[in-house]
């Protein structure tokens, strides 16, 4: 079970630190959201360039400015986003609740970044401190797989 909840954490950071880039590495717009993210153009996603998009993520979701991203606001984002949740699809309250790490309901700037720095660790299996092509693949396949 723990297993299960660290994958599903590290596909939700994946999924919120990758900003308003609902399919990001699947399907036909992979290459346009990687090079959106590779903002140096280096054909690998740094840390530093991981984590500012994850910022810039956590910023679009936080409409009223708090510094806090409630269900409702995630809920909103999504669907300013033109996305519509799956059937099988966890709420944006669970999903929250993932990285919740003071459990109360609410992602705070903080919890948002401890969470996608872990998240980039894991992703990182080279080691190198940058994600390539293959690394996003595969983390977006382990999102498809928790699903």
């Amino acid at each position: 079970m723990n297993i299960a909840k660290n994958r599903f954490s590290l596909v939700l950071t994946c999924g919120l630190a990758l900003a308003a880039l609902p399919a990001a590495f699947a399907g036909k717009d992979a290459e346009k959201h990687f090079k959106k993210m590779d903002a140096n153009g280096d054909g690998q996603i740094s840390r530093a360039e991981h984590a500012a998009a994850a910022k810039q993520m956590f910023t679009h979701c936080d409409t009223n400015q708090d510094g806090v991203v409630t269900a409702v606001e995630m809920e909103a984002s999504t669907a300013l986003q033109g996305e519509k949740p799956g059937k099988h699809d966890k709420s944006s309250a669970e999903k929250i609740q993932v990285i919740d790490q003071n459990g109360d309901g609410k992602l705070t700037a903080a919890e948002h970044e401890a969470g996608t720095e872990k998240m980039f660790a894991i992703m990182d299996k080279n080691g190198d401190g940058s994600l390539s092509k293959d690394e996003c693949e595969e983390g977006q396949k382990a999102l498809k797989k928790d699903k």
